[in-house]
């Protein structure tokens, strides 16, 4: 058989301990995305980097439950609980989408103890773009 060949400067024994746990974080954007299946909760830094995120299918809803606004609450308040113990203080909130998650994650995420500098939708509205689908007839 072949002898292994030893690695020298390998990720695994060059680095001792995680460096998620590291990284305070002051202030950061919380990017609600609220659709009428599920609702994601992103948290960000200032600089668009992913700390932490969850959604209503990750906190263990499935099928129609995931669009619930219990759901929407669970799952933002999960996103949250990470990024306060890594010492974040004050956040703006992107909200983004028509779901019924909208207001129930706002209001856990004013519950969490952030403080919040500003609420903006940044649900997408078309100037007259594309034609839209033809409607349901049911």
């Amino acid at each position: 058989m072949a002898k292994a060949i030893p690695r020298i400067g390998s990720r695994r024994n060059g680095r001792s301990g995680s460096r998620k746990s590291a990284r305070r974080i002051p202030k950061g954007v919380i990017h609600v995305q609220a659709s009428f299946n599920n609702t994601i909760v992103t948290v960000t830094d200032v600089r668009g980097r992913v700390v932490s995120w969850s959604s209503a299918g990750t906190c263990g809803f499935k099928g129609t439950r995931r669009g619930t606004p219990f759901a929407a609450q669970t799952a933002a308040s999960n996103a949250i609980r990470t990024v306060v113990d890594q010492g974040m203080q004050r956040a703006e909130v992107m909200i983004k989408g028509p779901g019924l998650g909208r207001d129930a994650a706002l209001r856990a995420i004013r519950r969490s103890g952030i403080l919040l500098t500003f609420v903006r939708d940044v649900t997408p509205m078309p100037h007259n773009g594309c034609r839209p689908p033809k409607k349901r007839r049911v």
